[in-house]
Order: C-alpha cells, then structure tokens, then sequence
C-alpha cells in the first residue's frame, strides 16, 4: 500500500517509523516531513492547508490511505473534502469528519456531549462577552484554584489554572472580550478544578469497534516538579503504573464504550484516532479533554510499544475489518524525553546547529522542530527532539534517554531530568 503521513512533528515521525516497518507498505510519503522522516520515506513539500495539493499529489501517487497528524486539517475537514469529491472517494483518510473532529475544535460542545451521555467529567458552564457578568458571578461561587478554557483551539495555550479570583476574572474579560485567543476564545468553558494525576489514553476505532493503543503519561510543564509554563509536553513516559486492570476496566467502561455509543448517537461517523486526556481521582477516572488525533509527545512511546502492524490497523479502519484485527502491545517500558530550544515556550531562537545524533545507539530519536540546511541538521522549532528509550522499567528506560540526550548538543538546549518523578514515587507507595 502507499500511504501518505500529513504533518512535520515527532507525532508524525513516530508514525511514520512505525509504518516503515509493515511487511504491507509499498511507499511512505510525509508531507511536509522532516529530517527525520527522510530516511524513512519521501518528504512532500505540501502545506496542510493545501487540500487541493495534497489530493492531486494523492491521486497522482496512487496513496491509498492519508493519515492525518494534526488537529486542524481534521478539524477544517480534510476528511469531508476528500469524501465530497468522487474521484477521491477510494482514499481512507484516517482521522474523523468535520463532525467529529468537534470534540477536540470545541470544548463546549465536547462538555456538553460528555454530560449528556453520563462521561465523568469535572462540573462547568460554558461563557461569552454576552453574558460575562454571569461568568463573574460563577467564578465567585467556584473555590480556587479557577480553570479557564477557550473553547476552540488555540495552539495549546488556551488553557489557564489560576488561584487569584480577581485574576481569573480579569483573565475571563481578556480572553472572551479582547479575544486573547482570537475566536478560539469567544467562548470560554470554566470547570472545576480536578486534583490527581493524569494519564493519556489513545483508542483507534471504525466508529463502531474499537482498539486501545498503549496509554501515557506526559509533562506539559517545562520546570522540574511540573512548574512553570506549560508547553507542547516535555516528555512521556508508558505504560502508567496506576493504570491497572480495574482502572482501565472503570476507563473503557465509563468513558469509552459511553463515547463511541455516544457518537453513535448523535449521527457522527467517527473514524480515526480518539485522545482521552483524563485525571485520575482516588482511583476514578475524569475526562478532562478529547483529541480527534493522537498526542504529542505521547505518540512517540505509544507507537514503540505497539507490537502490531500499525498498517494493518488503518487497513481494518479501510474494510470495516478493524474487530478482527489484533493488538499486540510490548511489555517494557518506554520513555521519551523532549529536548527543547532555550526560552521555550516563550521566545526562543531557531537554527541552532545540533550535534551528535550519530552518536546515539541506544535510543530512537524522533525529530519534532528541525530543518536540514545544506547537510547541516539545525533547530526549527521550541520542541526539536524526542528521545525514546526503552527499559525494563520506567527507571532503565529514562536512564538511557538521559544518556542518550546529553550526547546531543545545541546552544541553549533544555530538557526536564525528573520525568517520571511522581509516578515513580506513586510506584513505590504502592
């Protein structure tokens, strides 16, 4: 099969290696790709914006399945396009609808949905410039710390967890008002306040069968004992100790089953990848958001403990053959740590020559924000590399990631050293 990935992050990287292992691919193309993807396929100078280019480059190359990276070619409806035009019909873009993709391009809606059909979740009210008297008014009822949430997307920033309440209305003004967030902000979802630790758990479905991938554990904080500013992810870590058999027995009961139903219901035809980011709260779990596609840096330990073909898979997404498909998951411990350009997630500076990939043996480095310039591998973005290990526990693996990242050199790097630290902690309570 020929099979074209859409994105230029370690998302699509990962995706991309996992592929170039199937006995059942022919080509791999990567649009736009990156360094990293070159060595594993052909890297397509396509903007994801471009739908009529990648669709003529699609025809053109005989690609019989898209997989989409990124939320916004999803969420602007590549899927719809591709489906609206006749000769483009035999293409399985593996991500959902238009439709479908609301859950993660809208926040409220997504709320909504998650109330209607009984999915545990932290309690909310959804608010505008109209009525942000009434938004004041929630807040002061609301015992801190106050989460506020633009509804649309916003590039991951569009998140705010505050403890002062004259800032969290101040903060409300800005966002729905002044629109700091552009239209993603228009609307803004306050919710309460969860307290636990998260997980991330990743489901590919047909729209009526479904299969759980690998879960993890990020970082979104770019300081060490998660403070600071939150980022992309600074790094995962997979499987989670606390995400048992009963855990994960409460999670495919109370929040997946009751969402691919739930989807079901309202008429969406979902196909693709489903992100569950949730909150584990003495042992129950809460959805905090949804994802219409896998996460970033997540990807990039759940694709190296899928043992199955990955092709395979999409092909059951093809056939409406997905139930009889296998997954097989490896049992070692994968860690990923994030290297990242000084400044990040602030104002930082590109094209940094980066030393001593070759160097590395024992790790995958999956490349998130490079560019090569003549030969030279060079920074081109705040997250620039992903290395991932593997381990007999999350201990061994994040050694040699440690290892592996300080053999790699660029002026101003930066990478957390205490991933794992709470679930490590957590581990050994247990």
């Amino acid at each position: 099969m020929n099979v074209l990935v859409l994105g230029s992050g370690g998302r699509e990287h990962a995706i991309a290696w996992k592929l170039a292992q199937s006995s059942q691919l022919e080509n791999l193309y990567i649009a736009p790709g990156n360094p990293g993807t070159a060595s594993l396929g052909v890297n397509v100078a396509l903007s994801l914006t471009d739908f009529d280019g990648i669709a003529s480059f699609a025809l053109e190359n005989n690609v019989q399945i898209v997989v989409v990276g990124p939320e916004d070619p999803l969420v602007n409806g590549i899927h719809d396009y591709f489906e609206d035009k006749e000769e483009l019909s035999g293409i399985t873009i593996i991500g959902p609808k238009k439709e479908g993709a609301i859950i993660e391009g809208s926040k409220d809606f997504s709320k909504a949905f998650m109330k209607k059909y009984n999915i545990p979740t932290a309690k909310y009210s959804s608010f505008s410039e109209e009525n942000l008297e009434s938004g004041y008014a929630y807040l002061e009822k609301m015992s801190p710390p106050y989460v506020l949430k633009a509804d649309g997307l916003a590039a991951g920033k569009g998140v705010l967890i505050l403890d002062d309440l004259n800032q969290a209305k101040s903060e409300l003004r800005k966002m729905v008002a002044e629109k700091k967030f552009g239209e993603a902000s228009s609307t803004v979802v306050i919710e309460q306040f969860l307290a636990g630790i998260e997980v991330s758990v990743f489901v590919i479905t047909d729209g009526k069968s479904y299969k759980i991938l690998p879960e993890a554990k990020d970082y979104k904080r770019i300081g060490e004992a998660d403070t600071g500013l939150n980022t992309g992810g600074m790094g995962a870590i997979s499987p989670v100790p606390f995400a048992n058999r009963d855990f994960m027995d409460k999670v495919d009961n109370q929040v997946i089953i009751p969402t691919i139903k739930g989807l079901r219901a309202e008429g969406i035809d979902y196909s693709g990848f489903i992100f569950f980011g949730l909150i584990s709260v003495k042992g129950d779990p809460y959805v905090i958001e949804y994802n219409c596609r896998l996460g970033d840096p997540e990807t990039e330990v759940v694709m190296p403990r899928l043992k199955s073909d990955l092709l395979e898979l999409f092909d059951g997404i093809a056939t409406g053959t997905l139930s009889e498909r296998d997954v097989q998951i490896d049992p070692r411990t994968a860690s990923t740590v994030m290297m990242v350009s000084g400044g990040y997630p602030e104002d930082y500076e590109k094209g940094k020559v980066i030393k001593g990939l070759h160097a590395i043996e024992d790790s995958i480095v999956f490349h998130a924000g490079t560019k090569d310039d003549s030969g030279l591998i060079k920074t081109n973005g705040g997250r620039v590399l992903a290395v991932t290990s593997y381990g007999k526990d999350i201990e061994t693996a994040l050694k040699i990631s440690y290892e592996s990242a300080h053999k790699i050199q660029f002026e101003n790097r930066y990478f957390r050293k205490d991933l794992g630290f709470d679930l490590i902690k957590k581990n050994q309570k247990t």
